[in-house]
């Protein structure tokens, strides 16, 4: 953005930040005194009956494998090493060999906020939606040409956007699994054991959104704080950023397009560094007011819970009566279309989560029997032990939640969209999945010694599967419930609050009288008001959701049927260290040293494996032969020599490498798993300004490479034997996309040159 509109964005952003800071530091007060209270009285809830692990997926990466990305600068295609380590984050490293000797990555990104799409004509149409300005005509040159059928592009309504392909569908349909697992961890980045911070952000966001008449769900409210203040303060600035731009683009309308979208991208990075900087200043002040504040609700807790329950009384008489009316009249005939809608999908998808950890286990067990018992064990558990992350085996349950349509409900009450829950419930079954398989594994492992051969094995295998289904039923069924009441309160609350704002709103003011000072931090007459709003309700949402477990249509437990100590002793076993597969039955301990043996087990364990041939070098030729005869590519500027990125230029590199003779079957065999039909180089040393024999580039290898026949599309562990691996450091994606700076990474402490890691126009990027 030019300077002229940088001053006053970075007021407006100032302005909002400050408002946002005011709810924020209101709303701390009143969550540091629930959190207190919560401690002191505790919660009589059900005690879940699977376990719980702590750090899931430590030392371990989801995802690698090789994709296209088109790199905006220069306008044309790379082939690039696509990593999604144990945090989701994706980090593009220039190719596999960049990777393996820890190179600096090109690019990393953090997904929260964004949408994955697998067509041009998807992106084409949001595209056009944010563009200032009239909607151009549909049928218009797209803003890029995609050298296969197979796009994946990552949407984001502010910041910049990210063009991927792939050869097939097969590799289209997983990494666009793999994608959506990144989007929907990072979409839920605030921590959920932040007992304070957590409900005190998330409050403030809700306040705000209400004092500007915006009620209801909010998509944007994804990623960690910082991002989640970026959407709330670009919410604001777009419309007048539009009307001051928008008659400025000139041009085409691909132009125009590219213009918007570098625009909004280089205002939201500036949104963003503001909003870091404010939203830090205010957390450490009120982190630094917290023992002060603790002190005095642990001294006066009566007190502030008397002056409290007589500010409630107060407010309920003057609010109860018009809000019982609202709900009777607006809300009561719609709760149970509601609560149908709601538990059709996320019981189906809940179901799929048992049925497929039954198959897994089942296929276990029968695979044990058949290939030699104890021995193929650790095998088949330390890829159990990582089924609730595996993209591609959750996907049959994550896409039950597809299901879900509100149809009228959702204009009814002002829900823009069913992604907020969709997403919930899905986390809540890959949460679930996790428990089940941690549990599993915990009772088997405890069982080991007892067993004598495999037909003891199987039989305790069996045995323990039934165990856990019936708690993995029960603990089901609570979280089905609880989250129900709080879609269904998530759907009406905010509906209720619109509908009484007029008459009962701007009278609120008048009970402030009401609370001593000492405790104005504690107590907020705004709060205790939605407080009386949400009791209108929940009477009537509780006996919804009651009737639906009596009537047992979606195997839901009624709420009298309680699990008390079914196993008083699970617990304590989930409390031990971890179990490690490799070490309790692969033999000899290791004779390497710690920090050697942890970087290796990394790439041992993998969460996914390709178990199908992948595309031919050939048909990925073809693919993009056919592309550029169907398509004519519009003039580009010179790309600098050795530096094949046009799709002409990665055919004839592809073309190449199939004519090479092969050498042995050894080198064949540890490179027979690279993807996307494309060879990722092993030759070091080399620049791409290079010439041709020498060049490390995208699509293209050294002329002593080996040709391959069938690759896969994304592997881990069949990468070469462990004895020879090193598993890099996965760098963690910074919060923030720092812009483009020209890398000089080199290999780990060493002064030797990168290999390939230059490019002109292209350099290290770092996401939100």
């Amino acid at each position: 953005c030019s300077t002229l509109l940088c001053s006053p964005l970075a007021d407006k952003t100032g302005q909002v930040l400050e408002e946002f800071c005011r709810c924020y530091r209101e709303q701390y007060g009143v969550a540091l005194f629930n959190s207190v209270r919560y401690e002191i009285e505790g919660s009589g809830g059900p005690q879940a009956q699977l376990l719980h692990r702590k750090v899931p997926l430590e030392d371990h990466v989801i995802y690698s494998g090789n994709l296209f990305q088109y790199i905006e600068e220069n306008k044309k295609w790379r082939n690039r090493f696509c990593v999604v380590p144990h945090n989701y984050g994706l980090v593009l490293y220039e190719n596999k060999l960049a990777y393996e000797r820890v190179l600096q990555p090109r690019v990393l990104v953090n997904s929260a906020g964004y949408k994955i799409l697998t067509s041009l004509d998807q992106y084409l149409e949001l595209v056009n939606g944010s563009l200032p300005g009239a909607t151009p005509k549909s049928g218009n040159t797209p803003i890029l040409k995609c050298p296969t059928q197979f796009p994946l592009i990552l949407w984001h309504p502010y910041a910049r956007h990210y063009y991927f392909c792939v050869m097939t569908g097969k590799e289209q349909d997983k990494w666009r699994a793999v994608f959506q697992d990144c989007v929907r961890h990072c979409n839920n980045g605030i921590p959920e054991d932040s007992k304070v911070e957590a409900p005190a952000f998330t409050d403030a966001v809700r306040m705000y959104r209400q004092s500007k008449e915006q009620y209801g769900t909010w998509d944007m409210l994804c990623g960690n704080e910082t991002q989640i203040l970026s959407n709330l303060v670009m919410e604001e600035l777009v419309p007048e950023l539009k009307s001051t731009i928008g008659p400025r683009l000139k041009g085409k309308t691909q132009e125009r397009q590219r213009t918007w979208i570098q625009i909004s991208d280089a205002v939201y990075r500036m949104v963003y560094d503001q909003t870091k900087t404010q939203y830090d200043a205010v957390l450490t002040k009120c982190e630094l007011e917290r023992p002060r504040m603790q002190s005095t609700i642990r001294t006066d807790m009566d007190q502030i819970i008397t002056s409290k329950e007589h500010l409630a009384s107060k407010i309920r008489a003057f609010v109860l009566p018009k809000a019982e009316i609202c709900v009777r009249n607006h809300v009561q005939p719609y709760i149970s279309s509601i609560l149908e809608a709601l538990m059709t999908p996320t019981s189906q998808g809940f179901a799929e989560v048992r049925e497929v950890f039954f198959k897994e286990v089942t296929d276990m067990n029968m695979n044990i029997v058949n290939e030699g018992g104890l021995e193929k064990l650790v095998e088949y558990m330390e890829k159990l032990s990582q089924l609730a992350f595996h993209p591609v085996k959750m996907q049959s349950c994550y896409e039950k939640m597809d299901q879900l349509k509100l149809d009228g409900l959702q204009q009814r009450f002002d829900v823009s969209s069913t992604s907020v829950f969709k997403q919930r419930a899905q986390i809540l079954m890959r949460q679930q999945m996790d428990d089940a398989v941690h549990t599993f594994e915990t009772l088997l492992h405890q069982e080991l010694g007892k067993l004598q051969g495999k037909d003891d094995l199987c039989k305790s295998i069996q045995r323990i599967l039934e165990r856990v289904l019936k708690k993995y039923d029960y603990d089901s069924s609570t979280v089905r419930k609880k989250f129900f009441r709080e879609a269904l309160l998530q759907i009406t609350i905010p509906f209720l609050l619109k509908k009484l704002a007029p008459t009962c709103k701007g009278e609120l003011a008048k009970f402030q009288e009401l609370i001593f000072e000492d405790f104005a931090s504690f107590i907020l007459v705004e709060n205790t008001y939605e407080e009386v709003v949400l009791q209108s309700v929940m009477k009537d949402i509780m006996q919804a959701v009651k009737e639906a477990a009596v009537q047992r249509k979606h195997n839901l437990y009624r709420d009298s049927m309680v699990m008390h100590n079914s196993d008083p002793n699970l617990h304590l076993l989930g409390e031990g260290i971890p179990i490690d597969w490799g070490e309790e039955l692969g033999g000899q301990p290791d004779a390497e040293p710690g920090p050697d043996k942890r970087r290796r087990a990394k790439q041992v364990v993998s969460v996914i494996q390709d178990d199908e041939g992948a595309l031919p070098y050939e048909a990925g030729t073809e693919a993009l032969a056919q592309h550029e005869e169907c398509e004519p590519q519009e003039p580009e500027p010179p790309a600098a020599p050795g530096s094949p990125g046009s799709v002409q230029e990665i055919r004839e590199m592809l073309r190449k490498e199939v004519l090479e003779e092969p050498v042995g079957p050894a080198r064949a065999e540890a490179e027979e798993h690279l993807t996307n039909g494309t060879i990722v180089t092993q030759e070091s040393g080399a620049t791409e300004g290079g010439p041709p024999e020498a060049t490390c580039a995208a699509g293209s290898a050294p002329r002593d490479a080996v040709p391959q026949g069938p690759a896969s599309t994304g592997t881990l562990a069949q990468s070469p034997p462990a004895e020879q691996q090193v598993e890099p450091e996965s760098p963690k994606p910074s919060d923030k996309e720092t812009g483009e700076e020209v890398s000089s990474a080199g290999v780990e402490g060493s002064a030797e040159p990168a290999a390939g890691t230059t490019e002109r126009g292209e350099a290290v990027q770092t996401e939100f």
